[in-house]
């Protein structure tokens, strides 16, 4: 397991490129993982602003249809796949190796291999954009007969996945190998670090609903191209069925993208509490309990197709189960919190913002998950807030919290922190004035996926618009301060965060074999 090119090449272009080309050193991996994230939460962003320009009146201003529904097809794969998931990969391949003692990531070339599909994948997903046809238009579910009607950036599109979906696989078993087989000794499961935790508990998940999408987008291939009838009614087949397999694997998926926020989360407040985490095995009961009833929770998605009442009653009810262990979380934070001695720096504004606005979107989903209701909201605009504000204000903030916290360990460098806490209350006003309104616009009947509307929706639209395009600007600032970082600045001490005493390791577990500070270089 040699890194030696990861420390010594850095003479000339030419070598200096092949430092990141073939780096099998779970630093510069993550830093990989981190910068492609953000670089894809820029180009789906971009995508989101289309949308949002379009819908800022009722008719037709900029894109045809079609090509709007490519852009909220687009948009979603690219924030899913590329800026959310390898985010946290990103933050895994730097973070839980040091938490745990380890020298490095169990598969170093495997983990190498893991990040450079992703680049060619999303290549493969953006070129669509210039095929005949258009680009992917059947919505990120992919939800047959619609997604047949792609055109020739269906393969493509099929492809891609199935490389997003490798990628991921790999990424999570080299996680499960590290974390199983190289923790420090005398570190058991239960003085794991919380991120450690979750993250263990999404690499399972991962690994077992990845081969269920590639599956169910395998069988999409077959019925366009090779005269299957998986999901051809006309052929003895079901479409229903494909929402089925697909939402096997997207229920779980949700909270793939999710779990990895909760362990960061933990570990910035208590850092900023001055407090250890209230209930630390309780945590990791709770996520293991998400994990779990994620697997039988997926038709909830599927109120409206026609399913027995029996089916609807089940679903519904384990549903609000899982409102039982991510209340048990929200509780645990804010005890962590009560009488502490709390200081508000960006990571914690961004972790304070991200429990409060994590939360509102877990109770518009209880309102989902009551079938009768649903079956009004189903396909309109309070879905999209509802899980705007799980993903938004949970997994991007979680991520922007992370990186606020862990940049000056990173980058050796503090970023600048008045510019951190104007980002973070630019962010939050304008995803607020963003999202909220469509809570109003779905519960008054807009539907999602249409880029023209009935005129008694245009206030909330255009008040939803402004929200969008302020918030996307703001954005623009986080690039700004990261760049800023890595460039320089003031340096950064042994113990950032002051008063903290250098607690952020210890507070949410024991503390690991190897401090942050002296993780051994591996030779």
């Amino acid at each position: 397991m040699s890194t030696e090119t990861t420390h010594d090449d850095h003479h000339g272009p030419a070598r200096g490129l092949s430092r990141w080309v073939f780096t099998t050193n779970h630093k510069d991996i993550g830093t990989l993982y981190l910068l492609f994230s953000l670089l894809m939460f820029i180009v789906g962003g971009a995508m989101a602003m289309v949308i949002r320009a379009e819908l800022f009146q009722p008719g037709l201003q900029f894109v045809e249809p079609q090509f709007f529904n490519s852009m909220t097809t687009m948009h979603a794969l690219i924030m899913i796949f590329g800026a959310v998931m390898p985010g946290f990969v990103g933050l895994a391949n730097w973070l839980v190796p040091m938490m745990i003692g380890a020298p490095d990531m169990a598969l170093p070339r495997m983990n190498n291999w893991s990040f450079w599909i992703l680049p060619f994948a999303f290549t493969m997903l953006l070129s669509t954009l210039f095929m005949d046809g258009g680009a992917p238009a059947g919505g990120w579910t992919m939800y047959p007969p619609l997604v047949m009607q792609t055109g020739n950036a269906f393969p493509f599109l099929i492809f891609s996945v199935h490389l997003m979906g490798i990628s991921s696989i790999m990424g999570a078993i080299n996680i499960v190998v590290t974390i199983v087989n190289m923790r420090a000794p005398g570190m058991t499961l239960m003085k794991m670090p919380l991120f450690v935790w979750t993250w263990l508990i999404t690499a399972y998940l991962l690994i077992a609903v990845m081969p269920v999408l590639a599956g169910s987008v395998t069988m999409l291939l077959t019925d366009r191209y090779f005269g299957t009838s998986f999901f051809d009614a006309a052929g003895g087949g079901d479409p229903v069925m494909f929402q089925h397999i697909f939402w096997f694997f997207g229920h779980p998926e949700v909270y793939i993208m999710i779990l990895p926020a909760f362990g960061i989360v933990s570990q910035i407040i208590p850092t900023f509490a001055r407090k250890r985490l209230f209930g630390y095995s309780s945590m990791v009961y709770a996520t293991s309990s998400i994990a779990f009833l994620s697997f039988i929770v997926w038709a909830h998605h599927m109120f409206t197709v026609g399913m027995p009442l029996t089916g609807e009653l089940f679903f519904m009810y384990a549903t609000m189960m899982i409102a039982v262990p991510t209340g048990v979380k929200v509780f645990n934070w804010v005890s962590t919190m009560w009488k502490g001695s709390m200081t508000f720096e960006t990571p914690m504004l961004f972790a304070v913002g991200f429990v409060v606005m994590f939360t509102i979107g877990g109770f518009s989903g209880l309102m989902l998950a009551i079938t009768p209701v649903d079956f009004q909201y189903h396909d309109t605009y309070f879905v999209v807030a509802h899980f705007h504000y799980v993903l938004v204000t949970g997994a991007v903030f979680s991520l922007m919290a992370a990186a606020y916290y862990w940049m000056p360990k990173w980058t050796g460098n503090m970023y600048d922190e008045k510019l951190g806490k104007l980002h973070f209350w630019l962010s939050t006003i304008f995803v607020n004035v963003l999202f909220f309104p469509q809570h109003f616009l779905g519960l008054a009947g807009m539907p999602r996926r249409i880029p023209d509307y009935s005129t008694q929706f245009t206030e909330f639209n255009q008040i939803s618009s402004i929200g969008g395009f302020a918030f996307g600007l703001t954005q623009l600032l986080f690039v700004y301060i990261v760049y800023k970082t890595i460039k320089g600045g003031e340096k950064a001490t042994d113990r950032v965060w002051e008063g903290a005493e250098g607690l952020e390791w210890t507070l949410s577990s024991p503390p690991p074999y190897h401090s942050f500070t002296t993780a051994p270089e591996v030779k």
